[in-house]
């Protein structure tokens, strides 16, 4: 059934892009998915996003536009690009706990989290790549207390900036 399709995962392998990215181009492009069930092994069962052939040249010429257009800021390379961001979550009360993540828009991201800490206030910020994250994650909050997921306790706010700051001087330099 699937033999003339090819799922969105792989897709995002072959352009080198996630796939939320390529979901957002499809929607642009008014492509419709087709969902089939999953390999129970691979994927757990969970239903694969598939699309025609067809459609996937349709997605390839426009990612390959966007690519080699002037503008810089096409949809894609935005998706992959963001910051690195270092938030103190309670500032007065607990000086300590902070959090750090990765966000296509800092704005956005501090809105949601608005709900959950109202106080949150932001220590730093570094241009970032999507896959650099967890390996930012790693480097930032070596030493420190893991409370949660992207949330952390340390005795030392400045020298969890400082270990950022070192680890975006390494980086290539984006735009």
């Amino acid at each position: 059934m699937t033999e003339n399709l090819i799922s969105v995962i792989d897709l995002a392998s072959q352009h080198g892009i996630r796939k939320q990215t390529i979901f957002k181009i499809l929607k642009r492009l008014g492509i419709e998915t087709k969902k089939r069930a999953g390999d129970t092994k691979t994927n757990r069962g969970q239903a694969i996003a598939y699309i025609t052939n067809e459609d996937a040249q349709s997605l390839a010429g426009e990612i390959h536009s966007k690519r080699t257009s002037k503008d810089s800021t096409s949809d894609f390379v935005l998706a992959e690009q963001g910051v690195f961001y270092l938030l103190l979550l309670e500032p007065d009360h607990d000086p300590g706990r902070f959090k750090v993540g990765f966000a296509t828009s800092l704005p956005e991201r501090l809105r949601s989290l608005r709900c959950s800490a109202p106080l949150a206030k932001v220590i730093g910020t570094w241009p970032c790549k999507n896959l650099w994250e967890k390996t930012a994650i790693d480097c930032a909050t070596e030493d420190c207390q893991r409370l949660h997921t992207e949330v952390f306790r340390t005795q030392s706010i400045d020298a969890v900036r400082a270990k950022c700051q070192r680890f975006f001087e390494l980086m290539p330099k984006l735009q």
